[in-house]
């Protein structure tokens, strides 16, 4: 097993530690176990970002170019983002959702062909990491919104149910929730921005122009505007809870499409086909 592949392993095994003791910590309680997967979490960055290292060498730039990369990308970025909101929130129930998805992240990612591709010539630029560190984080960051928001619908729906008891007892307060949520958006939006907009400066230093149309570009800007209304709505008109969540969700499912579908389903100059260099 090469370096690289003992890294991506090692990495994933700790995600798998990490999401036992979140989930253990949840049920139990006990701040110590939470801490111990913290920690853990802190540990699998690390290695995480070694293994990126020794990657973007190989590569000879920022490895996300394929399936594989990209996937193992964004549970990096989803660890990253929860270990910043953790030290704000010391929630055990966001952990329990953050540390299992990034280890199914990394067991897709497992399951995708791992292959090493060079950049297309065409689309070397200092702004492609630029673009996609902030679009990755900007996902990152909603994913965690849309878990404080499926959390939030859970807990609400025991309260109005009257059942104190099971998993309502393990999941935060409505209002902790509801501000999990508003944080994650306020952190997401304005990086899904910056992500958008390097992107443009990218797409016309490689093809002249900083707009295509083409179906990865167009969903992203419909997921745009649904986040914009969503904290447009949080901020001036006063959304707060139950629906913030169902909105939080809905625009996390265009989100998902945009990032795997697109790629995946539709054409374009977005696809993994056309990062890279064959």
């Amino acid at each position: 097993m090469g370096t690289m592949s003992l890294l991506f392993s090692i990495t994933t095994v700790i995600y798998l530690i990490a999401s036992i003791l979140y989930l253990v910590a949840m049920v139990t309680k006990r701040q110590q176990t939470s801490s111990m997967g913290r920690w853990a979490l802190l540990a699998g960055i690390v290695i995480h970002a070694a293994c990126f290292g020794v990657r973007h060498s190989t590569a000879g730039g920022t490895p996300v170019t394929s399936l594989h990369e990209s996937l193992a990308f964004f549970a990096w970025c989803l660890v990253l983002l929860f270990l910043l909101l953790d030290l704000r929130f010391r929630l055990s129930a966001m952990g329990a959702f953050a540390a299992p998805l990034a280890f199914l992240l990394m067991v897709a990612s497992a399951l995708s062909p791992d292959v090493v591709v060079q950049l297309n010539p065409v689309l070397r630029s200092w702004l492609f990491p630029v673009h996609i560190t902030f679009a990755f984080l900007g996902n990152a960051a909603f994913a965690l919104s849309f878990g404080a928001g499926v959390m939030y619908l859970i807990q609400n729906r025991m309260l109005k149910s009257k059942r104190f008891t099971g998993i309502y007892q393990l999941l935060p307060s409505l209002d902790v929730l509801d501000k999990v949520n508003y944080t994650c958006l306020s952190v997401g939006f304005p990086l899904m921005t910056l992500g958008i907009i390097s992107g443009a400066f990218w797409a016309n230093t490689a093809w002249g122009t900083y707009w295509h149309w083409d179906p990865k570009e167009t969903w992203a800007l419909l997921t745009w505007f649904l986040y914009a209304a969503l904290l447009h709505g949080r901020l001036t008109i006063g959304w707060r809870g139950r629906k913030a969540a169902i909105f939080s969700i809905i625009a996390f499912m265009f989100l998902l499409f945009t990032f795997l579908g697109v790629n995946l389903l539709l054409g374009g100059y977005h696809t993994f086909e056309a990062f890279a260099f064959l």
